[in-house]
């Protein structure tokens, strides 16, 4: 008689093993786990109703991002199908997070965007200024609250009791780190970038950060691969001290390519990045929007800005009520070589910028086309001789022949056709990849080196090549 075969099934050795990663977003909340492979097996995201803070400001809804963290983290770490074996963060930044003794938040999460009362400048510029030649050392121009350094000197002069009971100030992906390791530290891509906080000519803080004691208020410095085991739950799980969503996005790209480049993220913000920059920035690249970010060893990087986006937006629209057209129009227009070689014939600036500014622009726009085609090629056009001039501020003496495009506009037939001709002495590639922060931020606290094929097979990359002045 045969006996049944008794087998002793390990459960866990049957799980798909996996980095799991918050990237939280100004409007979305999502959560990933990633293979190892980095391919990703699981997503969710939610949205929360902002609140308001004591003046009555929009700001971000901390207690219910804590207590959705913590849950959806919770029941995946019960998954019957994933074994989570990392956790890591990549969040928005210029948000700093105010903890007391016994770790509890002393204010709201403030908006970056919450506009500060013109002495509060005129008190710091007086006190540590010039504003340019402070801007340049910190590769922070005068952005606000996106200053994290201006929030804590606003802070700590506007609630002063309120700074005396802070124990640690913590930006955004480094809070969220320490809800579940109970270890609070500074990080450099979140203090690097455009905080006013960093001297990147001496490579610490700046003077005045030690003068005004708010070096006291940050815990230590730490690199963003730093990890510490943490029992979770009875779980062994390497716990990630998180990353600046920008830099976070950059690190797939550098540690995958060998050869220097230019990335240009685009979006509601057109970012240029080079991490390939050497030297400080100059008061020209300051006056050109340029600033740095820092990249997770602490070296700086190089980025321009260009209001691209909300531009586009605002452009289009009008060009639609112009025309008398549906306003997703634009969607719809392809590249039309004839129709560039009629207005690049002739050329002359027609669109006065809604919220940028630049020295081309006329007083007003003017369009003396008939076809919503041809006005459409021509904003596209005005815009690209921006991105170009924002693109060659990053770059700056780097000899640099690779570029590459994510995000919104690198699906922009026009946008990226006319790119291609005006940026012809660089080699144009366009990429895909809705997870690039979130990837980036599992990649970090990994021991895994990227193959030079990672981009290629998870990045969807397109190579372009002008063909305008080759016809």
């Amino acid at each position: 008689m045969l006996t049944p075969l008794h087998l002793d099934y390990n459960y866990n050795t049957m799980k798909t093993k996996v980095t799991a990663v918050f990237d939280i977003g100004k409007t979305n909340k999502k959560f990933f786990l990633f293979d190892e492979d980095f391919q990703e097996v699981h997503r969710e995201y939610i949205s929360f109703e902002e609140i308001q803070d004591e003046d009555g400001y929009p700001s971000e809804n901390l207690a219910a991002l804590e207590e959705w963290a913590k849950e959806v983290f919770d029941k995946m770490l019960n998954s019957v199908e994933y074994e989570i074996e990392a956790l890591n963060f990549s969040c928005y930044g210029a948000s700093w997070i105010h903890i007391d003794e016994k770790g509890t938040p002393l204010t709201p999460l403030y908006n970056y965007m919450k506009p500060l009362k013109e002495d509060i400048y005129e008190a710091f510029y007086k006190a540590y200024g010039p504003e340019n030649e402070l801007s340049r050392i910190t590769g922070s121009p005068k952005l606000g609250m996106l200053n994290t350094g201006m929030h804590l000197y606003w802070l700590k002069n506007a609630q002063p009791e309120t700074f005396k009971k802070i124990k640690y100030s913590l930006h955004l992906p480094q809070y969220l780190s320490y809800l579940f390791t109970g270890v609070p530290v500074s990080e450099y891509t979140s203090i690097g970038c455009h905080t006013l906080l960093w001297d990147f000519e001496k490579k610490d803080y700046h003077n005045w950060v030690y003068t005004e004691g708010i070096d006291k208020k940050l815990p230590p410095l730490a690199s963003s691969r730093q990890s510490t085991i943490i029992n979770y739950k009875g779980k062994k799980i390497k716990m990630g001290i998180g990353i600046h969503d920008s830099s976070s996005a950059l690190l797939p790209y550098i540690r995958s390519i060998s050869k220097p480049f230019i990335l240009v993220s685009t979006g509601t913000w057109s970012i240029s990045i080079n991490p390939f920059n050497t030297g400080m920035l100059t008061l020209e690249d300051i006056e050109n929007d340029s600033l740095f970010n820092m990249r997770i060893d602490g070296s700086p990087v190089k980025v321009s800005r260009l209001f691209l986006g909300n531009e586009y937006k605002l452009q289009v629209k009008a060009l639609a009520d112009h025309f008398n057209v549906s306003d997703d129009s634009h969607r719809n227009v392809k590249f039309d070589q004839e129709t560039f070689f009629e207005i690049n014939k002739d050329f002359v600036h027609m669109f006065k910028w809604f919220t940028m500014f630049s020295e081309d622009m006329p007083a007003e726009t003017s369009i003396s086309y008939d076809k919503f085609e041809h006005a459409y090629h021509q904003l596209i056009l005005e815009l690209v001789l921006l991105q170009e001039k924002s693109i060659r501020a990053a770059m700056g003496n780097s000899k640099i022949q690779q570029l590459y495009v994510d995000g919104g506009f690198s699906d922009n037939e026009v946008y990226i056709h006319l790119l291609s001709e005006y940026m012809g002495n660089m080699k144009l590639s366009t990429t895909d990849s809705s997870l690039g922060s979130a990837l980036g931020a599992a990649i970090v606290i990994s021991d895994v080196v990227l193959e030079p094929t990672f981009l290629d097979k998870n990045y969807a990359v397109k190579k372009h090549v002008s063909s305008i002045l080759n016809n």
